[in-house]
Parts: C-alpha cells; sequence; structure tokens
C-alpha cells in the first residue's frame, strides 16, 4: 500500500496510522506487528513518534546498509528506534521490501515492568550503521516472539492485554540483547581495533593538554571522533573491558603518569598539570591511592 504526501518525511504519530499507511489492520491502538511485503512509502524517510522496531530479510542492499560486514551473520538485521527518530533505508526505497515491523507507543508501558527497564536496551540508541546481524537460529528466535505477540495482539482487549504484550516486548528485547553481545564476540578483531584508536584517542587528549583545560574526555568525545553512536560506544567499552569510560581513563591516566615518572626531568608538578591536577598534592593522593607508593618512591623503585 501506498502512502503518499507531498512532504520528504512521513511523520507517524500514531500506530494506527502506522497500520493505515503500511495497510495492516489495527488491533491494538498502542501496538502493531506489520509484515513489510511490498510496502511502498514515496516519502524519503519516515519520523516515528512512537518505538519501532525492524526486522529486515535476506537483502544484501538493505543489510548493507545497516553496517553489515564479511565478519557479520547475513540472514537478517534489526534496527531499532526510540519515538521521534527519523528513518531511511537507502536512496531507493524507505523500508525493506521483506521483514517485519513491530510498533509500540510509550503509553503501553506504563505501569509495567519494561517503563523501568527500557533505558536499558540502549541500542535503541545505536545508528542505523550499528545494527544487530542475525544467524538464522537468532533469525528464528526474534520470528517466533514476534508471532507469539501476534497471537495475543490478536486475542480481544482485555485487563491483562497490557501486561502481557508488554512482557512479550521485553522477552524480545532479551533475545536481542543476547544477540549484541554475541556480535560484539564475532567483531572481536574489530573491536579490537577501535579499542586501539581509543587508547591512542586517550593519549592524544592527554598530551595535547585538553585536560588542563576540557576535564576528562567525554562519551561524546570519543564516540564523535570514532564515528560511533555515544551508546555503541559505551556498551562496546564496557562489553570488551569490564569498565565504564571514567575508569578505563583513569587507568589511562595512571599508565601516563608511571611512564612520565621514568624520565627524571618530568617533576612531579609538572605532570600533575599534564594530567589534569589542580595541584600537586592531588595527584599524589590520587597516585598512592592507586599505586599504594607516592609518585616519588614509584620513582625511585623504578631506578
Amino acid at each position: 500500500m501506498m502512502a503518499s504526501s507531498g512532504k520528504e518525511t512521513l511523520d507517524i504519530k500514531t500506530v494506527h496510522q502506522c497500520n493505515r499507511c503500511l495497510g495492516c489492520k489495527t488491533l491494538h491502538p498502542q501496538a502493531s506487528i506489520i509484515r513489510l511485503d511490498h510496502t511502498n512509502v514515496e516519502q524519503h524517510s519516515i519520523k516515528f513518534d512512537f518505538y519501532t522496531i525492524l526486522l529486515m530479510e535476506n537483502d544484501i542492499e538493505d543489510c548493507c546498509c545497516c553496517g553489515r560486514k564479511a565478519y557479520d551473520y547475513s540472514n537478517a538485521t534489526m534496527v531499532f528506534l526510540p519515538p521521534e527518530q527519523t528513518f531511511d533505508m537507502h536512496k531507493n526505497r524507505v523500508l525493506p521490501q521483506q521483514g517485519w515491523l513491530l510498533a509500540f507507543h510509550p503509553d503501553l508501558l506504563y505501569g509495567t515492568t519494561l517503563e523501568k527497564n527500557i533505558q536499558e536496551y540502549t541500542f535503541f540508541f545505536y545508528r542505523k550503521e550499528e545494527a544487530l546481524h542475525l544467524s538464522q537460529r537468532e533469525k528464528d528466535k526474534i520470528i517466533e516472539c514476534l508471532r507469539e505477540m501476534d497471537e495475543e495482539l490478536h486475542h480481544p482487549i482485555d485487563r491483562h492485554s497490557q501486561t502481557l504484550i508488554s512482557r512479550y516486548i521485553e522477552l524480545l528485547l532479551d533475545y536481542c540483547t543476547r544477540f549484541y553481545e554475541r556480535q560484539f564476540i564475532t567483531r572481536e578483531n574489530k573491536n579490537k581495533v577501535l579499542l586501539d584508536k581509543t587508547d591512542r584517542l586517550l593519549d592524544d587528549y592527554i598530551y595535547s593538554g585538553k585536560l588542563k583545560w576540557e576535564g576528562p574526555p567525554t562519551s561524546a568525545y570519543c564516540a564523535e571522533n570514532l564515528k560511533l553512536s555515544i551508546a555503541y560506544f559505551e556498551d562496546l567499552l564496557t562489553f570488551e573491558t569490564g569498565k565504564t569510560l571514567p575508569e578505563f581513563f583513569q587507568l589511562k591516566r595512571m599508565e601516563t603518569a608511571k611512564r612520565m615518572l621514568l624520565d627524571k626531568e618530568n617533576t612531579i608538578k609538572a605532570i600533575a598539570g599534564q594530567l589534569g591536577f589542580s595541584n600537586t598534592q592531588l595527584f599524589c593522593l590520587f597516585f598512592k591511592k592507586i599505586t599504594g607508593v607516592t609518585p616519588n618512591e614509584y620513582r625511585y623503585s623504578q631506578n
């Protein structure tokens, strides 16, 4: 079914409007599962005012525009959109030719466990190019979840509907969390390259003197330089190192301090300033807290 408008972006405000645009019957005003066979949208992009999950099947062009590489699985690809996110597939079309779309309005989550947990599913804030690429087994599990949810949507609405639908959505998101962690593992070599780039980026940040004037680097700074979303960068760093950026940077700062202490030409005051400490005393307290010895004691022990 064709959705027509003179605008380049189709702004879909409700689940019911989404169903109408994509030729699907509305079974529930706040949730819908739509098969995407032969959809035709004239606009260059779509803005969804609710949570949207796209499952794209067996289309090389669609999957590659979503960041799929040779080391990724190629049976299906998933993209997750938070409310008010604008989406476009590529220049030829907005939506995939084959797949599924799950739409659910934030109002559906009120009073449910998913309302409390939705922010934990950080992949809603990933870029399209950081999509999830599924194996056949993973794809089958996701479609199984969608079909079970669809069965519930066909049940007449009653006082249990909201709870059951939200639980099905939460189960699907939990599987996606598992599959994203698997993808981090299969991208191990790529991730090591990104971690090496992060190391060099933080080294440059320290030696450029930015610590003195701008304070510690932020996730936004690192993500922008690595051409990643903030959420993907933070999840990748935590998965690979077990540490948040502040924790990781503290270790990097300590490594730098140790290297600088090996050079007798570097005074404690100069090192403290280079590493962003406002005075020598704070640096010494920080150093001893981490290493158990003062900077001078460490310097003497290395000579």
